[in-house]
């Protein structure tokens, strides 16, 4: 019996659980994945938005406006990497300067500092790179970029820190509702708890018609990209949107915090939940429309091309409320900036929840977590005092992001550890780099299996193993 079961781990159920877990709750989060940050978390922009282009009033500019104020603070004691880099919108057509002049509005009217327009000729001097085609920008300073991995595993290990529990590779099948109660079945099993929170992303209505007699409908918005070698990280040092549309805020391209170039999203509204495919329609679109806003993308330097499914709700805003059934409660409709908003939302699911039930503060809450040694960051005396201490460190794996045995071993270890090969990439970097895992997948297998004790043919790249399925294969 739990107090709370969040039902998704990405960024905005990882965040719900961190917030929660502040008070004395039974907190569980389950997920249909083998790792958290297995959904939309894991393939978005990685951009904290500013907030200047959220209309006012809604719970998009709410959220968004408080969830970039908090970023920086979290970074610094969750240990995740965050810049805040600034962002330009561009104009590439005087008649249009009056819609970079509305969101100059919007940024004022939610809260938004830092923000002021500027000639094509000022934008060019601070981004020498755009295009001669730019008439006007809007600056934001406050706009910065995080890795979304580190985020969200942050954010989980911080509430696993408090308590919470985590139970993965465990899909939910149906929710009932008696005398207050919530029985949650799964494939494994039966929980039960006195409040859910929807967190499924793609699939929150599906999760949502369980139990709600309410109509919700998410539609997935798959967007492509296209990911370039750190060689190219420098091009621009901002982020560089262009005017958004009613599908979203168009192709950008910006740099990441570890010295990539990323160029996307495309903005495709499918019905699979589960097609994360790469087009080459898709990536003609990010090169043909990048290329508007900067001049020369050195698209040769692409290492790789993904995609992601944004989940679009049918109200316009993040739905975010306890539904017609008392004690359940939707985070749906989390689009951009679904991303930046994931603490904010946090916090508002908590003040929710204290709505239903009395909640008590904890008096040995931990509000700090150290993440992953990253051993490329570190000076020369660091690495080596490292090294004494444990030599595995001395052991490069992956030559392409500088990644040793030690930090690979570290990943597994450390609580909610990775399990998978995709694992291992997101906590460390190791296989993100120009060989694309080409050289260090066979000895990071060999590290998994023997920590895990499991034959090496039974490491996967990415889910859970299945001894059934292998049994059948053999």
């Amino acid at each position: 019996m739990y107090d709370v079961i969040i039902i998704g781990a990405g960024a905005v159920g990882c965040a719900a659980a961190m917030e929660l877990s502040k008070y004395k709750l039974r907190i569980c989060v389950i997920d249909k994945e083998s790792d958290v940050c297995e959904g939309t978390s894991k393939a978005n922009s990685a951009i904290v938005h500013a907030g200047f282009d959220a209309k006012p009033g809604t719970l998009k500019a709410e959220l968004n406006v408080r969830g970039s104020k908090l970023m920086k603070k979290l970074s610094e004691k969750l240990d995740f990497a965050y810049k805040q880099n600034g962002a330009m919108v561009l104009c590439f057509d005087e008649a249009d300067a009056g819609k970079l002049e509305e969101l100059k509005q919007r940024a004022s009217i939610n809260g938004v500092e830092g923000v002021s327009i500027i000639s094509g000729d000022e934008a060019r001097k601070l981004e020498p790179s755009l295009s001669d085609e730019v008439k006007a920008a809007l600056l934001a300073n406050t706009s910065a970029i995080v890795c979304p991995f580190e985020m969200t595993l942050a954010f989980a290990e911080n509430a696993y820190a408090n308590g919470t529990e985590f139970r993965l590779s465990e899909k939910v099948s149906a929710i009932s509702n008696k005398d207050g109660v919530f029985t949650v079945t799964t494939d494994k099993g039966e929980l039960t708890a006195g409040i859910v929170i929807n967190a499924a992303g793609v699939f929150a209505d599906e999760i949502h018609s369980m139990v709600s007699a309410q109509p919700m409908k998410i539609t997935p918005r798959r967007g492509e990209y296209m990911l370039m070698d750190k060689a190219a990280g420098s091009t621009v040092s901002r982020t560089i949107f262009q005017l958004p549309t009613k599908m979203g805020k168009g192709i950008l391209v910006t740099p990441t915090v570890h010295g990539n170039l990323l160029a996307g999203p495309t903005a495709e509204d499918i019905d699979d939940k589960l097609d994360v495919a790469t087009t080459r329609q898709g990536l003609d679109e990010v090169r043909a429309k990048g290329s508007l806003s900067v001049k020369n993308i050195p698209f040769n330097k692409v290492i790789t091309g993904f995609s992601g499914l944004r989940a679009v709700g049918d109200t316009g805003d993040f739905i975010i409320r306890e539904s017609d059934v008392k004690g359940f409660i939707d985070a749906a409709g989390i689009e951009s900036p679904g991303l930046t908003s994931a603490p904010a939302i946090g916090e508002y699911l908590c003040e929710i929840v204290s709505g239903i039930i009395k909640l008590e503060k904890k008096d040995n809450y931990i509000d700090t977590r150290k993440g992953v040694v990253h051993f490329g960051t570190l000076t020369k005396e660091q690495q080596n005092e490292l090294i004494a201490k444990d030599p595995s460190y001395g052991r490069i794996v992956c030559r392409c992001e500088g990644v040793t045995e030690g930090e690979i071993l570290d990943a597994i270890n450390r609580p909610l550890g990775a399990r998978t090969l995709d694992g291992v990439k997101r906590r460390t970097r190791a296989g993100m780099g120009r060989c694309q895992a080409g050289f260090c997948s066979p000895t990071t297998m060999a590290l998994i299996a023997q920590k895990l004790g499991i034959s090496i043919a039974d490491v996967r790249k990415t889910g859970a193993f299945d001894a059934d399925r292998r049994q059948d294969d053999e």
